[in-house]
């Protein structure tokens, strides 16, 4: 096993996304279309056994950590499987999964028996009306019971992911903040990226600076290493992260792959390159992880509303 890959720039890459399909059930407003998505033929997406093998392949080049994604990952039938299988790739050291939460009432439990070992859960707003404006079909119930369940199942931490929407959270800031002095969990605020097509108007653009300006009382805690800008509440049992990949980009320290659930590699969630393995062999995939690994950019460039990201697909059909 080798023991790492380093890009042009010198960042160690060792952490995949993995996104296993496409397909939520949900339609978030800036991730996907009201109608869904134009479903692919089955052999078109990868199978099973590809996406252990991916994992593989990754692994032997000095990849560590896992995150499975989707569109919604828990509405695939075969996602215990899949976890049970890449969470026992030798090399593989940490598995997380990112959810809608909807279904974890009854997928909580399988899951960390199947080895994942951290949940991110989207929550974009406490307020049972704009939730179910922005999901089109969800319910903030449905969420919250799954994020209860999550809480009791004993995952190492579970991580609230609210995009910031101008106009629409902006003004929940506090309470979504304050979760974490009622729960042991963190909440990240992500500014919105500029991706595909969405209905969203230029004021839903906003920095996650405002969080700061929002709670005042916020103080730096200890970093973790990751993307997130870790801070905290006085007295708080979780921390608050803040996420800026518009006004304080982190590629500089990104060390991330993506591969999308119809096997496209890609280097940068930004860029349109992208490295096909569906059907080749182990070895041909770690060729291809090597490939996209050096075609890594420095930086995904200035994104804005005017400036939009050069990935035109819906976020569903790359990974969250």
């Amino acid at each position: 096993m080798e023991n790492s890959m380093i890009d042009g720039f010198g960042r160690d890459i060792s952490y995949l996304r993995l996104s296993v399909t496409d397909n939520c059930n949900l339609r978030c407003r800036y991730c996907m279309p009201e109608e869904g998505i134009c479903k692919k033929r089955h052999d078109e997406m990868l199978t099973e056994e590809e996406l252990v093998m991916a994992v593989e392949a990754a692994a032997s080049l000095g990849f560590t950590k896992l995150r499975i994604t989707g569109g919604e990952p828990l509405v695939k039938k075969n996602i215990l499987s899949i976890c049970r299988r890449c969470a026992a790739v030798e090399g593989i050291r940490e598995l997380a999964l990112t959810t809608n939460g909807i279904l974890l009432p009854d997928l909580a439990e399988p899951l960390r028996k199947a080895g994942v070992q951290r949940l991110n859960i989207s929550l974009d707003t406490l307020n049972p009306d704009k939730y179910r404006y922005m999901t089109r079909r969800g319910t903030l119930e449905q969420a919250v019971a799954g994020i209860e369940i999550a809480l009791r199942t004993g995952f190492e931490r579970i991580k609230l992911n609210a995009v910031l929407i101008g106009g629409f959270n902006d003004d929940e800031i506090p309470e979504l903040a304050g979760l974490t002095l009622k729960y042991p969990l963190d909440v990240r605020f992500i500014e919105l990226m500029p991706m595909g097509h969405d209905e969203l108007s230029k004021g839903a653009y906003i920095s996650a600076r405002e969080v700061l300006r929002r709670l005042p009382e916020l103080r730096p805690a200890e970093q973790d290493g990751g993307v997130a800008r870790l801070y905290e509440l006085p007295g708080a049992l979780g921390k608050v992260g803040l996420i800026s990949p518009l006004s304080e980009h982190f590629c500089g320290t990104c060390n991330r792959l993506r591969l999308t659930a119809d096997g496209k590699l890609k280097p940068c969630l930004h860029s349109a390159a992208q490295f096909p393995v569906k059907g080749l062999t182990r070895c041909e995939m770690a060729e291809q992880i090597k490939a996209a690994i050096a075609a890594k950019p420095e930086w995904h460039g200035a994104l804005s509303f005017e400036c939009r990201s050069r990935e035109t697909r819906h976020m569903n059909q790359i990974g969250g």
